[in-house]
């Protein structure tokens, strides 16, 4: 594992044009390309492959777009799967003001369509990535032909945004532990505690290899320390904002089908809570998944991969 500023990056003239043409990274863990967004972020895409329709995945707070592979090799037979590394995580920087109001995660995603010249994509949105998704299609109609979100962050009432100190997830993310002797040391941590524990064995091989990088000697490594990419402090300031983006109110100008998806052991947004949005929706179904809460993306790839092959028929609306 190596840090952002180790990575080989494509220039612009590399970013991929539509068609067969389209560049592969040497490993579907490195970027393709790198997005520099209308905020002037820089953002890392990941091409997984695959041959049919596109589909862009997007990853949960704290989390990076590595562990999506899985559920990506479960799709590629019907689409081409990309991913990103949405801001202040994976390799993609944080914005440099540090504001984190969640229309940040929107340009991360219209501006990869853009520059990645993909066509009225697929979109599939886990937690934060869900919500991203369904205000990108907000800011700009028609973007997607469907959406497939697990557990958006959307909320019925949007509230002002609160301080760090105030926000109870903003807390547990201060108190995370960020640095490890090792990354055998750090996979062993995560193994035993919940929700890591409950992931899937490769995803959570991923997340340690992706989600944490070595630690430079110029800030005091040895060549095995490890930290999370996702520094404790931005994503305590996103969970801070979490609540005030307002897609909930935008929810009646989505036009394009949307699945809306939970586990049914979830313990955040149920489906009752879906039924509620998806009543909002011209085009809407609700599916929840045995066995499977917050994370089911992560926990099991494969029953979440079939789930939105039945939400993506070639068609590109939902199925029945």
């Amino acid at each position: 594992m190596e840090g952002g500023s180790d990575q080989a990056e494509p220039s612009s003239a590399t970013v991929p044009a539509v068609g067969p043409e389209r560049r592969r990274p040497e490993s579907h863990l490195d970027p393709v390309a790198w997005v520099t967004t209308r905020d002037g972020v820089r953002i890392a895409a990941y091409d997984f492959g695959g041959a049919g329709r596109d589909l862009i995945l997007l990853h949960a707070t704290g989390f990076c777009a590595a562990v999506l592979a899985p559920l990506a090799a479960q799709l590629i037979d019907r689409h081409h799967c990309w991913a990103i590394d949405l801001r202040a995580h994976g390799r993609s920087e944080p914005p440099s003001n540090a504001d984190f109001h969640w229309s940040g995660f929107a340009d991360d995603v219209t501006s990869t369509i853009e520059q990645l010249g993909l066509d009225h994509p697929l979109a599939f949105g886990h937690s934060c990535g869900g919500a991203a998704v369904v205000l990108a299609e907000e800011a700009r109609p028609g973007t997607f032909a469907a959406l497939y979100c697990f557990e958006p962050v959307i909320l019925i009432e949007a509230q002002p945004a609160v301080a760090v100190a105030q926000n109870p997830l903003s807390i547990g993310a201060l108190r995370r532990r960020e640095t490890f002797p090792s990354a055998e040391d750090a996979f062993v941590n995560f193994s035993v505690k919940p929700p890591f524990s409950e992931l899937d064995p490769e995803v959570l091989r991923l997340y340690v290899e992706e989600a944490l990088c070595v630690i430079p000697e110029a800030e005091g490594g040895d060549g095995r320390a490890v930290r999370l990419r996702c520094r404790r402090e931005d994503e305590a300031a996103i969970y801070a904002q979490g609540a005030s983006h307002g897609a909930f109110a935008g929810l009646p100008a989505v036009a394009c089908p949307v699945t809306l998806a939970c586990g049914a052991h979830t313990d955040t947004f149920g489906p009752s809570y879906l039924d509620i949005e998806a009543d909002r929706l011209r085009q809407a179904r609700v599916e929840v998944l045995p066995r499977l809460g917050h994370f089911g993306p992560l926990e099991d790839p494969v029953a979440v991969g079939r789930s939105v092959s039945r939400g993506f028929p070639e068609s590109g609306t939902p199925g029945s």
